[in-house]
């Protein structure tokens, strides 16, 4: 596994705009064909143009991990159908008003920490979508979990204030080793510069050498 650098609209903001797992890559409507092929490159999956909401904002609306997909309830219609003819896989709506899910739900393919303005039955919706164990539970003070934790099957990166004694009950749900880091050259919110599967890390073309070490110290030792 390698970090990459990568940048998208000019910006190293990639977490906010684009979704992946380990078989598919999801990228805005528009998106320029030879930079997409790169990160196909990267990430080793394929490559599907959508949107949610009827915006770009794939990373940020909603999450995706080797079991299913989460939307937002203000996705349309076209694209759930459009999302579960591509990818076959189980597909779930959020009836939440918290419609930025990758804001509030930090997950892989174990388990998943979610914030604690989630209703029981939104983290019940989680559980049986995402196939994961879940932990409602603020990180460093924030209730966005999903901004300021990153996860793939062996490592996560999180925000720099984390308390230590979460992060053992974090690793032991998600079963991974995490370490505090931020992203961009000083962004505490990592998942707005990050994208990781089981395969690659991309990260912001912003992202420091200090900071691709504390990545390198999560997802690839």
């Amino acid at each position: 596994m390698d970090i990459f650098k990568y940048d998208v609209y000019r910006g190293p903001n990639i977490g906010i705009y684009i979704n992946t797992n380990d078989d598919f890559i999801l990228l805005p409507m528009g998106f320029a064909q030879n930079k997409a092929e790169k990160l196909g490159e990267y990430l080793k999956g394929k490559i599907l143009y959508s949107s949610i909401a009827n915006t770009r904002l794939l990373g940020a609306l909603m999450v995706m991990n080797n079991n299913g997909i989460l939307l937002p309830k203000t996705a349309y219609m076209d694209e759930y159908e459009f999302l579960k003819k591509e990818t076959k896989m189980e597909i779930g709506v959020l009836d939440s008003k918290y419609t930025a899910l990758g804001n509030v739900i930090c997950a892989n393919d174990k388990g998943a920490i979610v914030s604690p303005w989630l209703s029981k039955e939104d983290c019940h919706t989680i559980e049986q979508v995402l196939g994961v164990e879940v932990m409602q539970k603020r990180i460093a003070g924030f209730n966005q979990t999903g901004a300021v934790m990153v996860a793939n099957n062996s490592g996560a990166a999180i925000h720099l204030d984390a308390d230590e004694e979460d992060m053992k009950i974090f690793s032991d749900i998600m079963g991974v080793k995490i370490e505090k880091t931020s992203i961009n050259n000083g962004i505490p919110y990592v998942m707005s510069g990050i994208l990781v599967n089981n395969h690659t890390v991309v990260v912001g073309s912003m992202t420091s050498g200090s900071e691709i070490m504390m990545l390198t110290s999560a997802f690839l030792n």
